[in-house]
């Protein structure tokens, strides 16, 4: 049965200059995205002998065939790329001196001729996830590959990871500017922010201070490697030719929705821009102890002598590395893993890249409809194997499209298996139990204002956003759907486009697993994003003490007549959940959650006369206690006063509900723990969920600008 409750909110607030941005579903490694340029679809292709494996030279345009869902093309453009043929590169032409390199953007001081034949390969070193011991390995990798293995034909490029993202070292052959690039990472590793807890908590904006854009999304969670590689794919995507990424890293661990939709996100991008991504654990070889290394505390129990704490050390290790074997395989590179040597990483990426033959063809099918559209290309010799990607997403052109089009556009984009990314989309859920085994699941997207373009509509500028979305079960039946389009009418666009748009609305789920996907589009351009994820709606049953999400907020709206109902209203207004937990000091922490089916504090007299099983009366007594406390490090800054609730107020879901405001100009900026202690004294169970946060300084408030239906 299909139960959901839509509605509309607009989050509007400062915007701080944006970093990256981050998107939705999951990637597929038999489809693949080509640009389209001028018109002309461009492919590499490598062919080997089948027999040895060796690369076939001396093939020309007419021992090719091409065909593009089924039907012949003409080839266009022929090139054989051919590292032994490369041409020596004046060093005062790619040296890391100038500021605007062939990196940095598309006028670059190198041209498309001088880059034929030779290998653009990018190091990009990771020091956000890698302690000193592992950035001094990659190091000697590194120094190792220039000194020994690097031929002419390499133009290599530094870059690294820690408070930002930074070009080192622009694309050059000089190995002194490179060496000097790589000895500059000494003494540097493991600075980032690696939050040791997670949370189902959101939180929310006030609509006249100041709302989190896209950098804010970023600045407290482990997706910053993923948006890294995002950001240097888009910076390559205007040179043809193929580009090897050396990634060197500590290992990424997974880290929820939001991970899973930035790695997709830096996937297709790769893809793109023809990024092969090799990735290399920096740790190397390692040991794994059944008690945990220096970093872990001592264990209790019998978790060390069963081998349940053994079998999580694996686990949690090969979770570190998946994300990065899932790069490599999906953008066409190879991971390298527990191995103290690197240098085959060098190697497979130097013979990935030595030969291959670029065709070009102007496609038959005149229509911009952005349908994916598969090629097949054979060669005219019974001994030769080729190696080439099966296909791309044709240009669609928005603007002629009929609304029964741009319909079934929305309709296609849900049912892709590929993410889209040209607009960002940032979402979170929650639960609330409704009954026993029914949960409400509100659903929040935002779309930075920034990204929304408005044009002239009287005295207004107007803009309109489409947002289709779906809930299935993991057999893959229709549990829910949303289809609205959202009206923004504002008198200065100008504001709104430093703003963003929070949309809200939710489902009434049973207890079980679940597979969403959001699509939204801006009905300017057309450009679409999406966000893909898995959601679990937890059975509670099996929990000592029953809890829903913990919300987050610092925006309180008028509660709207389609929401009356949401455990998310009280006293008639609305927390709206605010995804990146940014806060600034002049701002109110709300917090709201619910505890359920709480043990009653009854006394022997009492229990003679109490109701039957089931029945539980809003005035029996409980005894459930909670405060909040905020940590830096393992130090305790603040914790509120412990809050005791007696009897039920909720009766309708036999909850104890809980509700802070905390003003936080007592706090200084930085990132904190926020611990949540919920104690359940007369049934003895307790839980300490956390969640991560930042605090900013005060800003002006802004004039708020407004949104309408």
């Amino acid at each position: 049965m299909k139960s959901h409750i839509s509605g509309l909110v607009f989050v509007l607030g400062l915007l701080m200059p944006a970093a990256g941005a981050q998107q939705k579903p999951q990637p597929n490694n038999s489809i693949v995205t080509f640009k389209v340029n001028s018109e002309i679809v461009l492919t590499n292709v490598v062919a080997r002998d089948k027999r040895t494996g060796q690369l076939v030279p001396g093939l020309t345009a007419r021992d090719f065939s091409i065909s593009e869902d089924g039907k012949t093309q003409s080839i266009a453009s022929f090139d054989y790329e051919n590292v032994d043929q490369a041409a020596a590169l004046d060093e005062a032409t790619i040296n890391a001196s100038a500021p605007n390199g062939i990196f940095g953007a598309r006028t670059g001081v190198a041209t498309q001729q001088e880059l034929h034949d030779h290998r653009l390969i990018v190091m990009f070193f990771d020091l956000t996830s890698m302690q000193p011991e592992d950035v001094e390995r990659a190091q000697e990798a590194a120094r190792n590959y220039i000194g020994k293995q690097m031929r002419p034909a390499d133009l290599v490029a530094m870059v690294s990871l820690d408070t930002t993202l930074s070009l080192d070292q622009d694309f050059t052959a000089n190995k002194q500017l490179l060496l000097r690039a790589v000895n500059s990472y000494s003494g540097v590793g493991g600075q980032g922010f690696e939050p040791g807890a997670t949370s189902t908590s959101n939180q929310v904006e006030d609509a006249t201070s100041f709302t989190p854009d896209e950098e804010e999304y970023n600045d407290i969670n482990t997706d910053r490697e993923l948006f890294a590689i995002e950001d240097i794919a888009k910076s390559l995507a205007y040179l043809n030719e193929k580009k090897s990424l050396l990634y060197f890293s500590g290992g990424i661990q997974r880290d929820g929705i939001e991970n899973q939709a930035s790695l997709d996100a830096a996937i297709n991008a790769a893809v793109r821009a023809n990024l092969a991504v090799y990735s290399v654990d920096a740790r190397g070889l390692e040991a794994i102890s059944p008690l945990g290394d220096a970093t872990t505390g001592s264990l209790r129990g019998a978790n060390s002598y069963n081998g349940a704490a053994l079998e999580n050390n694996f686990e949690s290790n090969f979770n570190t590395q998946e994300v990065m074997a899932t790069l490599s395989s999906d953008t066409g590179g190879k991971a390298f893993f527990d191995s103290n040597d690197f240098s085959p990483a060098f190697a497979q990426m130097q013979k990935d890249t030595s030969a291959y033959y670029v065709i070009g063809y102007h496609s038959t099918d005149p229509r911009r409809d952005g349908r994916y559209r598969r090629i097949s290309i054979k060669v005219d010799r019974r001994d030769v194997k080729l190696e080439y990607r099966r296909g791309y997403y044709a240009p669609a052109d928005f603007k002629h499209a009929t609304k029964d089009e741009r319909e079934q556009q929305l309709e296609d984009e849900l049912a892709s298996p590929l993410p889209a990314t040209d607009l960002p989309v940032y979402l979170e859920a929650l639960y609330f139990r409704q009954a026993p085994e029914r949960f409400f699941v509100p659903i929040s997207l935002v779309v930075p204002g920034s990204e929304i373009p408005f044009v002239k509509g009287g005295d207004r500028d107007k803009a309109t956003l489409d947002i289709i979305g779906q809930v299935r079960d993991m057999n893959g039946r229709d549990i829910g759907d949303v289809r609205d389009t959202v009206k923004l009418a504002v008198n200065e666009s100008e504001q709104v486009r430093q703003k963003n748009v929070q949309y809200t609305t939710g489902f009434s789920l049973p207890i079980g697993k679940y597979h969403l996907k959001f699509v939204v589009r801006e009905n300017e351009t057309g450009r679409m994003g999406s966000f893909e994820t898995d959601l679990a709606v937890p059975d509670l049953h099996k929990l000592p003490l029953k809890m829903s999400s913990v919300v987050l907020s610092s925006q309180l709206a008028p509660a709207r007549k389609q929401q009356q109902d949401s455990p998310l209203v009280r006293g008639g207004q609305e927390l709206v959940p605010n995804l990146p937990h940014v806060f600034h000091q002049d701002q109110h922490l709300y917090l709201l959650y619910e505890v359920y089916d709480p043990a009653h504090t009854t006394t022997v007299k009492a229990a003679a006369t109490k109701p039957a099983k089931g029945a539980k009366p809003e005035g029996e007594p409980v005894r459930v206690m909670t405060s909040i406390e905020f940590l830096r490090g393992s130090a305790k800054v603040f914790e509120t006063p412990m809050v005791q609730a007696t009897h039920i107020n909720v009766p309708d879901r036999d909850a104890v509900a809980f509700q802070f405001d905390l003003p936080l100009n007592s706090l200084k900026p930085g990132t904190y723990i926020c611990q949540i202690n919920v104690i359940d004294d007369a049934g003895g169970t307790f839980t300490f969920p956390r969640t991560a946060l930042l605090i900013r300084p005060a800003v002006p408030s802004a004039p708020a600008a407004s949104g309408g239906n």
